[in-house]
């Protein structure tokens, strides 16, 4: 366990289980846990902090999932294809994260974080169709594209700096596959499920895992993905949507006041 006060331990808690919560329902829990890391761990190097928070959103997203699979309709073939190009491309990405500095993740973040925040603003009825848009079929281009590059390339994404992903799990499987929300952020889950995988392997590999906070983060992030996925099978995710953009617009806030007063 590193060098880390009462205080921040418990808000890591709360940010962990947070992130849990938003991640099964609306995805991008990475969004919050992330920077909590970056902003709790000031000592850290980037890839501890990315690493870290792998073995802890893992324990989260493998518990949404169950959660989903056993309530909501997934097309788990489609999502295994899926979900082992992503293991590959996020094992790729996380090779390549080792050389990246925090000075260099947090301007990368803040980027990525006003991005959902725009996209949230912009469409809002993102997140809160009851039912969504009905499945159709799909061809077989489309489910090569779905492996590539919902797959592959969102998989390396995951690996190289993680958050959103979720969220852009969810975006790119409903255009792509024409799947209802629900459904999408269902398979959202598996698919998240392997590139959390595949990029703690590597970062375990290269020894940048603090296994024993992960260990206790991810109590509390597991039990925030299962009550977010039981929450979003019950009533939709609408309610989700104030508490994302005021996290999101706070987390930026902080993160460029430490980066430009630093």
């Amino acid at each position: 366990m590193p060098d880390i006060s009462l205080t921040s331990l418990v808000l890591l808690c709360l940010a962990a289980a947070a992130a849990g919560w938003i991640d099964a329902v609306v995805g991008g829990g990475g969004l919050l846990l992330l920077p909590a890391l970056l902003l709790g761990l000031p000592q850290a190097s980037a890839a501890h902090v990315l690493g870290t928070n792998k073995a802890i959103a893992i324990v989260g997203t493998s518990g949404a999932a169950i959660t989903y699979v056993r309530k909501a309709p997934v097309p788990v073939k489609t999502a295994v294809r899926i979900g082992l190009a992503a293991l590959l491309g996020s094992m790729g990405g996380a090779f390549f994260a080792a050389g990246i500095s925090s000075d260099v993740l947090r301007p990368v973040i803040m980027v990525v974080l006003l991005a959902v925040a725009a996209f949230v603003l912009l469409r809002p009825g993102f997140g809160t169709a009851s039912g969504g848009v009905a499945s159709r079929s799909v061809t077989r281009t489309r489910t090569i594209t779905a492996i590539l590059l919902v797959g592959g390339g969102i998989g390396f994404y995951d690996g190289l700096f993680g958050p959103g992903t979720g969220t852009f799990l969810v975006l790119a499987l409903t255009a792509v596959l024409h799947l209802d929300l629900l459904t999408a952020s269902a398979t959202a889950k598996i698919v998240n499920v392997c590139t959390n995988g595949g990029a703690l392997a590597m970062f375990a590999y290269q020894g940048t895992v603090l296994w024993k906070l992960a260990a206790l983060l991810a109590v509390f992030n597991l039990a925030g993905g299962m009550l977010g996925a039981r929450m979003a099978l019950r009533k939709g995710s609408e309610f989700v949507r104030g508490v994302l953009l005021t996290v999101v617009l706070t987390l930026v806030a902080k993160l460029a006041f430490d980066q430009w007063s630093g």
